[in-house]
């Protein structure tokens, strides 16, 4: 490296923390730039972390998002639960995500992206008619694009469970397991469906599929489990149970059906012991307001 630009990096490394973050707040973002970005490696940690959020926010204030990222990321990564570093990753990505589309929009207006970016937009304001025309419209443009179907049949499902819509669903959930067989959540969606209508036997080979395509969805566990007990197959349905739970140690129905599975193997001491982990799941924490709220309940 050249003698004078380590002599710059050497007077960089001397300036005041405090005051490059004060011209940065000024305005004076391009000047304090390097400077700022020297002291993130600051042994004083809040020197460092003052100069990482200052230059965090000069250059999502500048657009340059390909630069702040890695800024943020250092950021996240070594001061994870402060709010301030969390506020500017939230703004980072916020307007990062914003910039992406508005650019989208004016690049790409006519393609499939575009309406299912729409769709997504109206699915979470609740408006769920415009979602689906949208959704729609996406699937023709691309027909095989990897998690319309899925979106679609989801917005089908929130809109009704009416006879009609539920086939419709099912219908969308199939289409994804097509372009995408692979999709266990889908692959449970169309079995919760057939449940719904009726079509128990059919229900229970998606079920089966489910959980063997991920042996860490909890929710397929759980159904398989069932059908094992229905079939007095206790010790298949416990090790699911088991495995279940280790996968979502706070849910209820994981635990509760557990419970019934050892009831019914005969194993009294271990559905006790899942009596215990289903009460303190179910009770609710103790404290100042958990009291409060409990005086509430008795006036």
């Amino acid at each position: 490296m050249p003698a004078t630009s380590l002599f710059l990096i050497a007077i960089l490394a001397q300036t005041d923390a405090g005051t490059l973050i004060s011209r940065a707040a000024a305005g004076e973002c391009d000047a304090v730039d390097a400077p700022l970005q020297l002291q993130l490696s600051n042994r004083d940690r809040q020197s460092a972390r003052l100069a990482g959020l200052a230059l965090a926010q000069c250059r999502i204030g500048a657009k340059h998002f390909d630069t702040a990222g890695p800024v943020v990321a250092q950021m996240e990564k070594e001061f994870p639960a402060d709010p301030d570093v969390l506020y500017v990753a939230a703004n980072y990505h916020q307007k990062a995500w914003n910039d992406a589309i508005y650019r989208m929009y004016q690049k790409a207006p006519a393609s499939y992206r575009v309406d299912q970016l729409s769709a997504e937009v109206f699915e979470t304001q609740g408006k769920l008619d415009e979602a689906i025309v949208e959704y729609r419209k996406a699937i023709a443009k691309n027909p095989k694009a990897i998690n319309l179907h899925y979106r679609l049949a989801r917005v089908l499902l929130q809109q009704s469970h009416e006879p009609a819509a539920l086939e419709a669903a099912r219908k969308e959930f199939v289409a994804e397991l097509d372009l995408n067989p692979s999709d266990a959540v889908a692959e449970y969606q169309v079995a919760q469906i057939l449940l719904a209508q009726g079509k128990k036997a059919d229900a229970a080979a998606h079920h089966e599929k489910a959980a063997q395509l991920r042996a860490d969805f909890p929710e397929a566990l759980i159904a398989v489990a069932k059908l094992r007990s229905d079939a007095k197959r206790y010790s298949d349905a416990i090790s699911l149970l088991e495995r279940a739970v280790q996968v979502q140690p706070r849910s209820e129905i994981a635990h509760y059906n557990l419970m019934l599975a050892y009831r019914n193997a005969g194993r009294a001491a271990d559905a006790q012991r899942e009596k215990a982990e289903l009460d303190k799941i179910q009770k609710p924490p103790d404290g100042e307001f958990t009291d409060f709220l409990k005086r509430l309940g008795n006036k």
